[in-house]
């Protein structure tokens, strides 16, 4: 009998379950199980692990330098355009932006991670612009009218980075042995080693926003640095056996891939490395990135280990009756819950 697309990627969803999820899963990925990130394990074990994956990375100890392009005062901020050294192959530009007349003291500092939506020109000028699917006030704005400072980087191939394709930069990178989501992180894991080495960044008080593929960042990046006290993810919280269940591969672009991935995590477990830090996530119902069934899956095993850490109300998982947008109220509870936790 002639196999199918979908028989193909019910073997691949089956194949890349762990053994230890025998008995408690679909023939397409985990419907409820113990999860091998549980709190009680080796987190920093699972953290290295979870960063080996990510391919062949620079060496996290280079130095990294920094050079003002330009400084400026924007709506009601100064905005400082940097062009900062991270990883020693291509020059990263980043808008850092604070509140005015606030020299000598140390802030409380967001990164902020930007979305994909398919456009690559626009990268970190989401920052200071916003997109069509947030809400009116740019994060930028938010952010220094809340008192705090706030990074954003151009990620791999977006903003003045689109010298290549993505997936061109993909498919190059695997020749190498990088991983193009890797590299991606460990520019934002470098970013955060920038802020807490300024002098008007408090490092203890760094959280982590972004909304679609800059959600996506905020959770990994979280889960593998300690030093993000709070995250804030919109709407790409994506439980990964269940979309592939679903078919719904086509909803992500190919930076999100990693090789070798569920054989060794599902998303709650990458999350629960997060645990017992302050974690929103905020969904749409109807967003097909997103598929109802896994956030079930995440939010209950998240509220266990939350739970069982003694901090139920520092998970919290929000839906909206809409797709993949950001609503008023989730913006509203985004700023609340930055301002509790950070």
């Amino acid at each position: 009998m002639k196999m199918t697309r979908r028989d193909a990627l019910v073997m691949l969803g089956s194949a890349g379950v762990p053994e230890a999820a025998a008995g408690s899963v679909s023939f397409l990925g985990p419907l409820a199980r113990r999860s091998p990130g549980r709190h009680e394990l080796d987190q920093e074990a699972r953290r290295n692990l979870l960063y080996d994956l990510l391919g062949d990375l620079p060496d996290r100890q280079r130095a990294i330098t920094a050079r003002l392009v330009d400084e400026s005062e924007r709506d009601g901020y100064v905005l400082e355009t940097l062009e900062l050294d991270l990883n020693g192959i291509e020059p990263v530009p980043a808008f850092f932006v604070r509140p005015p007349g606030t020299p000598g003291s140390r802030l409380p500092a967001v990164l902020f991670n930007h979305s994909h939506g398919g456009d690559y020109d626009i990268g970190k000028r989401e920052f200071l612009e916003g997109r069509a699917y947030l809400q009116p006030v740019p994060y930028a704005k938010v952010i220094t009218g809340l008192g705090w400072t706030g990074l954003c980087i151009d990620a791999w191939v977006f903003g003045a980075r689109g010298h290549t394709s993505e997936m061109d930069t993909f498919k190059a990178m695997l020749w190498h042995g990088k991983v193009l989501w890797g590299m991606m992180v460990y520019d934002s894991l470098r970013a955060i080693d920038y802020l807490t080495a300024r002098p008007d960044v408090d490092p203890q008080r760094i959280g982590t926003l972004g909304m679609s593929m800059g959600s996506t960042m905020a959770w990994w990046l979280a889960a593998l640095d300690e030093r993000i006290r709070v995250t804030v993810d919109l709407c790409c919280l994506t439980e990964f056996h269940t979309l592939l269940r679903c078919a719904g591969l086509r909803h992500h672009g190919i930076y999100y891939y990693v090789p070798g991935l569920l054989r060794h995590f599902t998303t709650a477990d990458i999350n629960a490395l997060i645990a017992p830090r302050p974690h929103l996530a905020v969904a749409g119902r109807s967003d097909p990135a997103t598929p109802a069934e896994g956030l079930d899956i995440i939010d209950r095993e998240l509220s266990r280990i939350y739970g069982e850490m003694g901090a139920p109300d520092h998970w919290r998982l929000v839906r909206y009756d809409v797709g993949h947008q950001e609503t008023p109220e989730a913006r509203l509870e985004a700023i609340a819950f930055l301002q509790c936790h950070l």
